[in-house]
């Protein structure tokens, strides 16, 4: 029989789902004003509705934003919206509301750079089935900045605690692990020679389907920091899996696939609609394309 497809290629490997940014925000006016207003995206109406804490579904994934001192992710979160043009109508719009932040936005040629009233960056892509395959509202990656020489020791911890399909590359902007984390999603740091700040509280959310093999990996490394709950734990550090040195910091919350909240359907709104331009039938917005 003549070979059609490249099976492999469709493998995801033991890290499933991306599902959550988490970053805390000093005001959830303003977080509602670059969040929902300008990116376009829509506050969760089931879950954190009160004033100290907010979830922004964009597509399948999520930015938890509870009140406190804000946090800075050391790096870019990527996203996919609908329509490039849309969008910079929107912060074109909260600019003024903005002013006085660290609120920014910019055009380049494949994506629009943002930046939130407290300095995460965000580089926000038009639907692109080759990068991005059906996501049309989403969150396909997350890219950290790590220290020079580190790419090749984080690889290989994700590689080996998690088994998940890892690739070390370089481009343009320098050497990068790519870390798949879900069906066209990934995790990636990218290696630079500039002082990194120092890590605050801000953490990552991801499903994974082998739940105890990696756990009982990091509880030899001696890095899980939470293991309370019975679908989840946590750990803080990647790193080398020969030394122990910590080669980056962030908070990981793992989740099994048996968690309560795994696959809940989230309602993404479509942020043209207005009371003026009304369109019945167009409130939600479609978060993927078809592979037709």
């Amino acid at each position: 029989m003549e070979r059609r497809f490249d099976r492999a290629a469709e493998d995801v490997g033991n890290i499933v789902k991306l599902e959550h940014v988490n970053v805390r925000v000093a005001d959830q006016r303003l977080a509602t004003l670059f969040y929902v207003a300008g990116l376009g995206f829509t506050r969760d109406p089931f879950i954190m509705v009160s004033t100290n804490n907010m979830w922004i579904n964009m597509g399948g994934s999520q930015f938890h934003l509870p009140t406190g001192s804000p946090d800075v992710v050391r790096g870019v979160s990527g996203l996919v919206v609908p329509d490039r043009k849309s969008l910079l109508d929107r912060l074109a719009k909260v600019k003024g509301q903005l002013d006085g932040t660290k609120f920014s936005y910019a055009e380049h040629n494949d994506y629009v750079e943002a930046t939130c009233p407290w300095g995460n960056r965000f580089r926000l892509h038009e639907p692109d089935r080759e990068s991005f395959g059906p996501i049309v509202l989403g969150l396909p990656y997350v890219m950290f900045d790590v220290p020079e020489g580190a790419a090749d020791g984080i690889a290989r911890f994700y590689r080996e605690v998690f088994a998940t399909h890892v690739d070390v590359r370089e481009d343009g902007e320098g050497r990068k692990a790519w870390v798949q984390s879900g069906s066209k999603q990934y995790l990636i740091f990218r290696e630079t020679d500039q002082p990194l700040p120092a890590y605050d509280q801000h953490h990552i959310q991801l499903y994974i389907a082998d739940f105890s093999k990696p756990y009982r990996r990091l509880g030899e490394l001696g890095i899980i920091t939470i293991d309370t709950l019975e679908h989840e734990y946590r750990f803080n550090d990647i790193v080398d899996i020969e030394t122990r040195k910590v080669l980056f910091t962030v908070e990981h919350e793992v989740r099994s696939m048996r968690h309560p909240l795994y696959g809940r359907p989230l309602i993404n709104r479509n942020p043209a609609q207005t009371n003026t331009d009304y369109h019945p039938g167009h409130d939600p917005l479609p978060h993927t394309m078809g592979w037709a």
